[in-house]
């Protein structure tokens, strides 16, 4: 019996979270007064809706005079660090965009900071890793170990490219290189453009080593060293406003409550994450053991 009325309760405090997240809506934006925008991007870049969505809202609102981006991310997936820069930079000819690093803007990171009018960094902060990455796994020498095989029929030798049942073969290294290659050189030429700085000079440093924000700063990839409160007090000059601006930040995912809880849970008890996910392709990532 009083299992059950645990259990009821339960049921009953899941049915209120999605009931209150449903009648809260979506992600908004609190709309007052001149302020400045901040666009957080933390972790790894693999899905962009939200925060293309508020960088749209912050694009419409007029009273968002300058935005400042801050990223702490080591990079992610080659598609939406393109798409969020290409967004990026549709918002930073409307109004002044100032980028903050934190502790890494690295790759993808890196990517997403050109778009910035301006951008800042710790002396200590991780950033560079110009380069991307493609890795497989290979589990041929287990499966053969455990008697398991994969039969395979395809349509053309390299449909079934990257698979870990085989071996590479030297046409699909060569490949997945020119692959690499094309993604590399548009990383590159977007850093040329954005930063003034020739291919030539790119060529040098830009093989996916990192740097420190003060080397970076020396080699033109970073254009000062100070923190976020530093590039917030610029954005504001930049934008007409006084120092020690308001600051509008977006407002807490309010949509699926249930999903996060549940999410917290597993992540608590299990080590697991709802939200993780596998993620194939191309890579502008600084990848850490």
């Amino acid at each position: 019996m009083a299992t059950l009325t645990v259990a009821g309760l339960f049921l009953l405090f899941l049915l209120l979270i999605v009931g209150a997240g449903s009648f809260l809506g979506d992600t908004g934006m609190v709309h007052a007064g001149e302020r400045i925008g901040i666009l957080d991007v933390e972790g790894t870049i693999d899905d962009p809706t939200e925060l293309l969505q508020q960088i749209g809202e912050f694009r419409e609102q007029e009273g968002v005079r300058a935005v400042v981006l801050r990223i702490n991310s080591p990079g992610g997936s080659v598609g939406p660090s393109q798409e969020l820069y290409e967004e990026l930079k549709l918002l930073g000819q409307e109004k002044p965009l100032i980028v903050s690093m934190g502790s890494v803007a690295a790759s993808g990171g890196y990517y997403l900071a050109i778009a910035g009018d301006r951008i800042f960094a710790n002396p200590g902060t991780i950033t560079g890793s110009i380069g991307v990455i493609m890795s497989f796994p290979n589990y041929q020498e287990l499966m053969g170990k455990v008697g398991v095989r994969t039969e395979v029929v395809k349509s053309g030798r390299f449909k079934d490219i990257g698979s870990g049942s085989r071996e590479f073969s030297e046409a699909d290294r060569e490949l997945l290189q020119t692959v690499i290659d094309d993604v590399h050189g548009q990383f590159v030429e977007a850093i040329s453009k954005q930063r003034n700085l020739s291919l030539e000079q790119l060529k040098t440093f830009a093989d996916g080593r990192i740097f420190t924000g003060r080397q970076a700063r020396e080699i033109g990839l970073v254009d000062e060293l100070g923190g976020f409160r530093v590039a917030v007090d610029y954005a504001a000059k930049q934008a007409g406003l006084e120092n020690d601006p308001e600051l509008i930040f977006p407002e807490p995912k309010r949509g699926n409550w249930l999903e996060r809880y549940l999410d917290s849970a597993l992540s608590r008890y299990l080590g697991v994450k709802l939200e993780s996910k596998h993620v194939s392709g191309p890579q502008y990532l600084w990848s850490t053991p």
